[in-house]
């Protein structure tokens, strides 16, 4: 597993053309969330406080929504579900396959 933030579909496209080309298998996920979400968790966050860096990715992220990056991942809506719930999601969806 590597957890991985992508934002730039060219990028992604090379990271997972070299996976592929060395015979990696690619389970792509991406762990979404309404705007409100990340942004009430990132300004509430106990153990890594308030970052400046952090908040810069909303908006970047919600354009990156809109691209082919979403469409062909599985998302995982992690706006009312916990860490643990989204990666038993991931671990059942990966043992399905």
């Amino acid at each position: 597993m590597m957890p991985i933030t992508v934002l730039v579909e060219s990028y992604w496209r090379e990271i997972s053309g070299g996976l592929t080309e060395h015979g990696i298998p690619i389970h792509h996920f991406v762990l979404h969330a309404d705007q409100a979400t990340p942004r009430g968790r990132r300004q509430n966050d106990k153990d890594l406080g308030r970052s400046t860096f952090r908040f810069a990715y909303l908006e970047p992220y919600a354009e990156a929504a809109h691209t082919g990056l979403h469409k062909e991942a599985e998302v995982i809506d992690t706006t009312h579900i916990t860490a643990g719930q989204a990666a038993q999601q991931i671990a059942d969806s990966v043992l399905d396959r």
